[in-house]
C-alpha cells in the first residue's frame, strides 16, 4: 500500500499540531509518522544566501526541498533521517531521527499549504483556523515555558513577523486546504476527519 501524506495547516499555535498529535496517537506509531515543518528550518546564519535569517515565519526560513525530497522517499517506500531542530539555539541538531514509512505521513507546520510542490505531494490537506488573540496568548505561554523567550521578545516577535508574515503566507494558504475548520471545533468534528483519513487508507 501506498502511503498517504495528510497535511495539517493553520496559523502559529492555532492548534494544528494537537489536532495531528491526536490523529497519531488514534492511529498509533505502526500506523502514523510526523514530518514537522519546523524540523526542516534552516540554521540561523546558516542557509543559503537570501535564505532564513531571522524571521522563522517566513517561507524562506524552510528548507522546503528538503521536506519535499523526504516526504517523497517515505511515500515511496523507503526511509528517511529526518531532520531534528532546536529551537533555543535556532540551529538544526546533530543528530537525526531514522523515520520508516508508514500509511498516514502526517505533515504539521504553518507554510506547508503555501508551497506548490508541497501540496502536490498531499493526498488530504487540513487548515485550522483560529483568531489571532487565542493564538498569541498560546505562543507566549509556549515560548516562554518551552523555548526559553521572555515576554517582551514573544510581542515583539509576534507583532513584527508572526503577525505579518499568518496576513500575507499563511491565511491566503487555506484556499488550497481540502477541510477548513475553527479551532473551537476540532473536537466535536474530530470524528468526521478522522474518518476522511482513514478513507485512504
Amino acid at each position: 500500500m501506498t502511503p498517504r501524506a495528510v497535511g495539517i495547516s493553520g496559523g502559529s499555535c492555532s492548534g494544528k499540531s494537537t489536532l495531528t498529535q491526536r490523529i497519531y496517537e488514534k492511529l498509533g506509531p505502526e500506523q502514523c509518522v510526523i514530518l514537522p515543518q519546523d524540523d526542516y528550518f534552516f540554521g540561523l546564519g546558516d542557509a543559503p544566501a537570501g535564505k532564513g535569517g531571522p524571521n522563522f515565519d517566513h517561507p524562506d526560513a524552510v528548507d522546503f526541498d528538503q521536506l519535499c525530497a523526504q516526504l517523497a522517499q517515505l511515500k515511496d517506500g523507503q526511509a528517511i533521517d529526518r531532520p531534528l531542530y532546536d529551537f533555543p539555539t535556532h540551529m538544526p541538531k546533530a543528530e537525526t531521527e531514522p523515520t520508516e514509512p508508514r500509511p498516514v505521513i502526517l505533515i504539521d507546520g504553518i507554510l506547508i499549504l503555501q508551497h506548490r510542490p508541497l501540496r502536490d505531494l498531499l493526498d488530504l490537506s487540513i487548515f485550522v483556523e483560529c483568531d489571532s488573540e487565542t493564538r498569541f496568548a498560546r505562543r507566549l505561554e509556549r515560548d516562554v515555558r518551552e523555548r526559553g523567550r521572555t515576554p517582551q521578545s514573544v510581542h515583539e516577535q509576534f507583532a513584527n513577523q508572526v503577525g505579518p508574515m499568518h496576513d500575507l503566507h499563511v491565511e491566503p494558504s487555506k484556499n488550497h486546504a481540502d477541510i477548513v475548520i475553527n479551532s473551537q471545533q476540532c473536537e466535536t468534528a474530530f470524528d468526521d476527519l478522522f474518518r476522511r483519513i482513514l478513507d485512504l487508507i
